[in-house]
């Protein structure tokens, strides 16, 4: 049987169907064909480490994480800062 893998925003949401949509977790876990464990070690995990929850493929670094994060929060992009993304 091949393992399955699930987006970050798959794992956000199902968590988010426990703790704000007040759905139980063994009812979650039936819907969502999933062991009673990976939610709950979810909701552990993104309590404990927002930014850095569910990076993918293994952990990422703590330096890694916040990378990720401070790259979501600035609204600065290359364009709008007038850098040429492909010189002449």
């Amino acid at each position: 049987m091949k393992r399955r893998t699930f987006s970050r925003e798959f794992k956000i949401e199902a968590v988010k169907l426990v703790t704000e949509r007040g759905v139980g977790v063994a009812q979650a876990c039936r819907e969502l064909e999933l062991s009673e464990s990976v939610p709950r070690r979810r909701m552990r995990e993104l309590e404990n480490a927002p930014l850095g929850a569910f990076p993918g493929n293994g952990r990422a670094s703590a330096e890694q994480a916040e990378i990720v994060a401070l790259r979501k929060e600035s609204p600065v992009s290359r364009r709008s800062v007038g850098v040429a993304i492909d010189p002449p």
